[in-house]
């Protein structure tokens, strides 16, 4: 095995391989943060992955009370421990105190700063500045450019009402249709999320007969859309589906920003109006006026920015 730099060397496993255990919910957008800076930090150093369901709560208080944590039990030691979601923050304290290494929290947690090694937070829930504390424009994803990139290969990401977004079925068609009207060279796949609107996805499939390969949600596997927006050079996404705008940038994709109802101005909105700002998303209006989708200043690699500093900060 060719190994390169790690954290520390590890017993009866090559001395140069760091161990990562990922404690996970199991909820697919927490999963996907901690699969994406995994990836990125397997791309620079040997690692040993070990996925660990976090223990309820109450269990976790207890074992982090009592200083073990049999979800671990077999496991190597951990060089690094990365949490996302709030029940896997005193999994993760429970863990460390057990067996030792850094821990590292995706996402704001809810529990005090100063009891993580790292936290890996979104620039739109206003991270104070600290040493241990790394802002990152959205969350961590799993997205990358792919080889197989089409210049005639466009993305509708179709999301739903949400506490931050209401919703316009009609409005949301009536923006399809002139951008299905403007790109006639265009190769367009649509597809829906599980907050999408019954009424809406229906009116969705009509478009079929426009030559669009319409996918519901409950018809694509998992992964299946980070595979197409990572091939197409287009991609349009609603409003309130927000991490899908910080994938689309992650991969690489031109990103037009289809206009829904807003309640209110949040700091998830907030956060996406410094993303046109700054020329990285293009809105549905500005795309009218001016019939340009605007290439992004730069791809974002928040993963892989947080990896090398993972690596800078705990590397041996």
């Amino acid at each position: 095995m060719d190994c390169g730099q790690s954290l520390k060397p590890i017993t009866g496993i090559c001395s140069d391989m760091t161990i990562l255990w990922l404690v996970t919910d199991n909820k697919p957008g927490h999963r996907s943060q901690l699969q994406g800076l995994a990836q990125a930090l397997a791309a620079r150093t040997p690692i040993d992955t070990r996925w660990i369901d976090a223990p309820s709560g109450r269990a976790a208080l207890w074992q982090w009370v009592g200083g073990r944590f049999p979800p671990g039990a077999g496991l190597p030691d951990p060089d690094l421990i990365l949490v996302a979601g709030h029940r896997t923050h005193l999994a993760g304290l429970a863990a460390r105190r057990a067996r030792g290494g850094k821990l590292v929290a995706l996402m704001r947690p809810s529990l005090p700063l100063a009891w993580f090694d790292l936290c890996v937070i979104p620039q739109h829930d206003a991270p104070p500045a600290r040493a241990n504390v790394i802002a990152t424009r959205g969350v961590l994803n799993t997205a990358r450019p792919s080889a197989e990139r089409a210049a005639d290969r466009g993305l509708f990401l179709i999301g739903g009402p949400s506490k931050h977004h209401g919703w316009d079925s009609a409005g949301l068609l009536a923006q399809l249709d002139a951008i299905l009207t403007a790109t006639p060279g265009m190769r367009w796949t649509l597809t829906t999320s599980r907050r999408t609107p019954a009424e809406t996805e229906s009116a969705l499939l009509a478009l079929r007969e426009r030559g669009v390969d319409v996918r519901p949600v409950r018809d694509t596997p998992p992964g299946w859309a980070m595979e197409q927006v990572a091939r197409s050079a287009q991609a349009w996404v609603s409003e309130d589906s927000v991490s899908m705008v910080y994938e689309s940038l992650t991969a690489g994709a031109a990103t037009g920003l289809l206009a829904v109802p807003r309640l209110g101005e949040t700091r998830i909105a907030a956060g996406v109006a410094a993303l046109q700002r700054e020329g990285f998303v293009t809105p549905f209006v500005d795309w009218q006026r001016t019939g340009r989708l605007s290439t992004p200043p730069e791809r974002l690699a928040e993963a892989e920015r947080v990896a090398e500093a993972v690596l800078a900060r705990f590397g041996a």
